[in-house]
């Protein structure tokens, strides 16, 4: 066989991602550079031993994760790649880690989402099976929050394998920020520094670099091989999206902020800033603040409006299996919620409202649309729902919103 040749920037796909206000945008990505990203982030992200590795990437192949970490980087490493289609517990809630025990699987890459439900279903499930057989551990898709990379590595990876909490977007067709195992002392939570050549910076509102200890807005300072060239049949979008906040930077529309050491953690998106009563606070960490309570599994924070405090925090919170079954007074630990975060954060902080239902509406890469989730705590029509995997479960929330949940006593 011989390989076609193409011009570097010959278009290779477009790939639609869900706009977190807007319909989804088509990103185009070309062969060269895309290419060239993918197969190099993938060697040095996972350490990468073609002879002996058999890699899991649990993405959708239709997903962008599923493109440059099932499909391209893999392949052009000559790496033995695991393929997987159905739901998590398709065929009993211990198949992952019955596959990674038949097939000897050495890297797992999968979403803090399917941590979280791993959680959820408890640790006596992976620990019937044996695996040993992994060395490495991947995370991508959100920030990760420290109690789900604890329990990653504890329970997953038996407290030997490093973990690598990758961040990177659609847009970006690759790894751009990450720990390199062997290499980087990482953090539980914590995205840590840019890949080799990437050029990161988190800014002020005047695009100025912020100090260690502080927080901002996570922007892209040189170009990189695998950016996108444009959102297909609309540079007038892709213009203002991500070019037009801070001149010669590339807006990623995250929050990030930098700790003492200077180590970078991502915030979120920007747009789930909440301002309640004249106090931002991000929606990651009130979400942070619910997780780390026994009893949650899961939770997803908005803002709506309030005629009082500007916003309000409405939350939505699935229970851990545990919790879940003891059939306890649902209205108690909904209280019981609200002052935890209270006491984790500030009583700013605690939710007006938290909904406790089965399931969050997500896309196929796991990440939860809180812009859906908006619609619901503001009563409003309910905007695209194309990706979600579960387009009824938005149904199924609205339709909890008036039967429990817990405004001020």
């Amino acid at each position: 066989h011989t390989p076609e040749s193409f011009p570097a920037e010959q278009p290779l796909y477009l790939m639609y991602t869900s706009g977190t206000t807007a319909r989804p945008k088509g990103i185009l990505h070309t062969t060269g550079g895309y290419l060239t990203q993918a197969a190099t982030t993938y060697n040095y992200v996972f350490d990468i031993k073609p002879e002996t590795d058999v890699c899991w990437t649990s993405a959708d192949i239709g997903w962008v994760t599923g493109h440059s970490y099932i499909v391209y980087g893999p392949l052009a490493n000559g790496v033995t790649q695991i393929l997987y289609e159905g739901v998590p517990d398709a065929g009993g809630r211990d198949r992952w880690w019955r596959i990674i025990e038949q097939f000897k699987v050495t890297i797992l890459y999968t979403a803090p989402t399917a941590i979280r439900t791993f959680m959820k279903w408890g640790h006596e499930i992976p620990a019937s099976r044996d695996l040993s057989s992994l060395r490495l551990l991947g995370s991508v898709g959100e920030p990760i929050n420290p109690e789900a990379w604890m329990w990653y590595r504890e329970h997953i990876g038996g407290n030997r394998c490093p973990i690598v909490d990758t961040w990177w977007q659609t847009e970006t067709g690759g790894i751009m920020i990450t720990p390199l195992p062997g290499v980087t002392a990482t953090k539980p939570g914590a995205a840590m520094r840019p890949f080799p050549g990437i050029g990161v910076d988190v800014v002020d509102n005047d695009g100025k670099s912020v100090g260690n200890g502080e927080g901002g807005y996570l922007v892209l300072t040189h170009p990189w091989p695998a950016m996108t060239r444009g959102i297909w049949g609309d540079p007038e979008r892709f213009q203002e999206t991500y070019w037009s906040r801070f001149p010669g930077m590339y807006f990623a529309g995250d929050g990030a902020k930098r700790d003492q050491d200077g180590d970078l953690w991502l915030l979120g998106r920007v747009d789930d800033v909440m301002n309640i009563s004249g106090h931002r606070l991000s929606t990651t960490e009130v979400e942070h603040a619910l997780v780390s309570h026994p009893a949650v599994a899961e939770a997803a924070v908005v803002g709506a409006s309030d005629d009082t405090t500007g916003q309000a925090i409405v939350a939505f919170v699935t229970l851990k299996l545990s919790a879940d079954q003891a059939n306890q007074d649902q209205s108690a630990l909904v209280q019981e919620l609200r002052q935890h975060v209270a006491n984790s954060i500030s009583p700013i902080a605690k939710p007006r409202q938290i909904i406790l239902t089965p399931d969050l509406p997500k896309t196929r890469s796991g990440k939860i649309m809180r812009r859906l989730l908006r619609d619901v705590a503001e009563h409003r029509t309910l905007g695209d729902v194309t990706t979600l995997t579960d387009p009824t479960v938005v149904a199924m929330i609205d339709g909890l919103m008036g039967t429990h949940g817990s405004d001020d006593e």
